[in-house]
């Protein structure tokens, strides 16, 4: 099935995690047929008055460097929210692997074809870089129940900081449910070869800090 989900709206979820629809009726009498998405749960709930292509989501996290689960995320993100910002977070408590400015340029490069995304970087507290955009949904991929019981945490408290701002959690593709940046840091430093698993953009920069450090 189609994980996007245009022309309905939702209405509710169930307690194993279904997102329902409700079909939306076109003159002369058209109906669009229900469709089903692959969230797996939500912090909150959205009302019937709230059309999903009305949705200003946040994609949040390090992207250090950005992998192919990430892209994933983002090529079906982009088909059930109106607009979506990759925020990148700059910790100077961390030493990053590439610079923000260049994990910018990067994920510019790997997302042109996506029209209704951008990227962006921000510092502090992420419900307060939602509320300057005025953004009603934070985004965050789910790869395995360890990552959904962390999750959960932040996404409560974003809850009680913002109540405006819902939190989606979206299944990484099985393909993708092993991938994580800080394995393919690792693996590339030990010379394995990484180039299945990040965007093309991403491998030549990674090659390039290859050449720096022989």
């Amino acid at each position: 099935m189609r994980p996007d989900v245009e022309n309905a709206w939702v209405t509710g979820i169930d307690n194993i995690f279904d997102i329902h629809f409700v079909p939306i009726v076109l003159p002369p009498g058209q109906v669009v047929g229900l469709r089903y998405t692959r969230f797996i749960a939500m912090s909150g709930s959205l009302t019937a008055e709230t059309p999903v292509n009305r949705l200003l989501a946040i994609f949040p996290g390090s992207f250090d460097p950005l992998t192919n689960g990430h892209l994933d995320l983002i090529a079906r993100s982009s088909r059930l929210v109106n607009r979506l910002i990759v925020a990148i977070l700059s910790n100077s408590q961390k030493q990053p692997l590439f610079p923000v400015p260049e994990r910018i340029a990067m994920i510019r490069e790997s997302i042109s074809e996506f029209s209704n995304v951008d990227v962006e970087s921000f510092d502090g507290l992420l419900v307060n870089f939602a509320a300057r955009h005025n953004a009603n949904v934070i985004l965050r991929g789910i790869r395995a129940i360890s990552d959904y019981e962390i999750e959960l945490q932040m996404a409560l408290m974003n809850r009680r900081l913002r109540p405006d701002t819902e939190t989606l959690f979206l299944m990484a593709s099985e393909e993708y449910s092993f991938l994580s940046s800080r394995m393919i840091k690792e693996v590339f430093a030990l010379g394995g070869d990484v180039s299945a698993f990040v965007p093309p953009a991403v491998f030549e920069r990674l090659r390039g800090r290859s050449g720096e450090n022989r």
